[in-house]
């Protein structure tokens, strides 16, 4: 479980990227290479990176952040992936959470 952020620091969140789903969807666990990962499913096919920018946006949109302050890691090639959020606060962090654990 991530520590609650300096307000205004980067926050790495560890995904698990699911393409091809028929809807886009966030939330669940996956207990990765990184920790618990939160699920994102997107309907963006695993080629020339469209799962993972499919995925950016998605996390973007669930942690109510601009899709510009989230960034890719690691994991380009992976369905693991790290994203950094940029401007986390604790309220981010709990809304992770929900997301992840719920």
């Amino acid at each position: 479980m991530p520590e609650a952020p300096r307000a205004g620091a980067p926050l790495t969140v560890a995904v698990r990227v699911k393409p091809g789903a028929s809807r886009t969807r966030v939330g669940g666990r996956f207990d990765g290479p990184h920790g618990p990962a939160l699920v994102v499913a997107v309907t963006a096919p695993p080629v020339d990176g469209r799962a993972t920018e499919a995925a950016r946006r998605a996390l973007a949109d669930a942690l109510g952040v601009r899709p510009a302050a989230v960034s890719l890691r690691t994991g380009a090639a992976s369905r693991d992936k790290l994203f950094l959020v940029e401007g986390a606060d604790s309220g981010l962090v709990g809304t992770l959470h929900r997301l992840r654990d719920a």
